[in-house]
């Protein structure tokens, strides 16, 4: 299946009522590891494009893309997370979230799958002060044998940091 196809593919999946999203996670590659956030957030997934800089934004502020005639800023997840840089490929994708009302679009390394993590599945995240990216962990999916890191996504977009830099409304973020 070609990566658009699977985009594709992935993209249907969103289109789900509330109900049926329950329990569900947009699954993705990032560094070494598997995250997954919740599906609700998700509008759809898109190749990576042309992103806009803009002056006077942290780091993993990658810039603004336009997206359908509405822009939208765009945060690199793996300098979010301060894990080293890495170069866009054909895998890499940007996850369009909307939370509160706001839309941004999120660079992963690369999108898996919609997965079924049933509640009693999920164990609380590790106590840990000393990684910067803990803090936005809402817990540790199981699957068989393997644990994807769920991620709370109002965290990652609008944590203490990002507000004192960017202002406290979602749309005044960037």
């Amino acid at each position: 299946m070609t990566q658009a196809n699977e985009r594709l593919a992935l993209n249907e999946h969103l289109g789900e009522d509330e109900d049926t999203q329950k329990g569900k996670y947009l699954t993705f590659h990032l560094a070494d590891e598997d995250y997954g956030i919740e599906i609700r957030y998700v509008t759809e997934i898109i190749g990576i494009q042309k992103i806009t800089e803009v002056p006077d934004m942290p780091e993993f502020v990658k810039g603004v893309i336009n997206l359908r005639g509405k822009v939208i800023p765009v945060m690199d997840v793996r300098m979010r997370f301060m894990f080293p840089p890495r170069d866009y490929n054909d895998r890499t994708c940007i996850i369009v979230v909307n939370v509160n009302g706001t839309a941004v679009g999120l660079v992963v390394d690369e999108v898996s799958e919609v997965a079924d993590i049933p509640e009693d599945q999920i164990e609380p995240p590790p106590r840990s002060s000393r990684a910067a990216a803990s803090r936005y962990i809402q817990g540790m999916g199981k699957m068989g044998q393997d644990v994807k890191i769920l991620l709370d996504v109002n965290h990652l977009l609008y944590d203490e940091h990002m507000l004192q830099s960017a202002g406290a409304q979602g749309a005044e973020l960037f």
